[in-house]
């Protein structure tokens, strides 16, 4: 078996491959979509790096398999590749975030008010990432403006924002920590 060899040389030229075969400028909507679902990516491995409960960390993983999945898709042209059959997002990918954020919330005090990121450095990642998924999902429905993307997709990522959120604020529960209010007087 031949060793992959990383570089390829072929985008010196500002350009880059599509799945299918298609090339585009590096800085196309396309690449800003699944670029930006591939950074959330890493920031949940780097979550997933510290100590969590083991039901999280497994979630986690999991989620980062569909981000993938979800990276994929979007680097997918679908009139040079018929990879979207196959690349599949389903309405139990959705339910699974719904149930683990009424998992996780049962063991939560009542939000009463908006909560600044911080308290320790693993809720400061959850936010982090949550932004960045909110950001993903801005540059999904951009491009959905311009292709076809499949409307589970885009609600598969607008769900993962509010299970980060969820995430955030049991990362300091399980700590001991209390959430930072924001006091909109200070």
């Amino acid at each position: 078996m031949t060793k992959f060899k990383v570089y390829t040389k072929t985008g010196d030229s500002g350009t880059t491959g599509l799945i299918g075969g298609t090339r585009v400028p590096k800085h196309h909507l396309r690449l800003e979509a699944y670029g930006t679902v591939d950074e959330l990516n890493s920031y949940i491995g780097l979550i997933r790096s510290h100590e969590i409960e083991k039901k999280s960390s497994d979630i986690l993983l999991m989620i980062q398999n569909k981000l993938f999945l979800i990276g994929s898709r979007l680097a997918t042209d679908d009139t040079k590749s018929d990879l979207k059959e196959k690349l599949i997002i389903e309405e139990s990918d959705i339910l699974l975030l719904e149930k683990e954020m009424d998992r996780m919330d049962e063991s939560l005090p009542e939000l009463n008010n908006f909560v600044l990121p911080g308290g320790d450095p693993l809720n400061g990642y959850c936010h982090i990432a949550r932004t960045v998924c909110r950001r993903a999902e801005r540059r999904a429905n951009q491009l959905a403006a311009e292709v076809d993307v499949n409307p589970l997709l885009l609600k598969y990522i607008n769900r993962l924002s509010d299970y980060l959120f969820i995430l955030s604020r049991k990362v300091l529960t399980d700590l001991g920590k209390d959430e930072i209010k924001w006091m909109p007087d200070l």
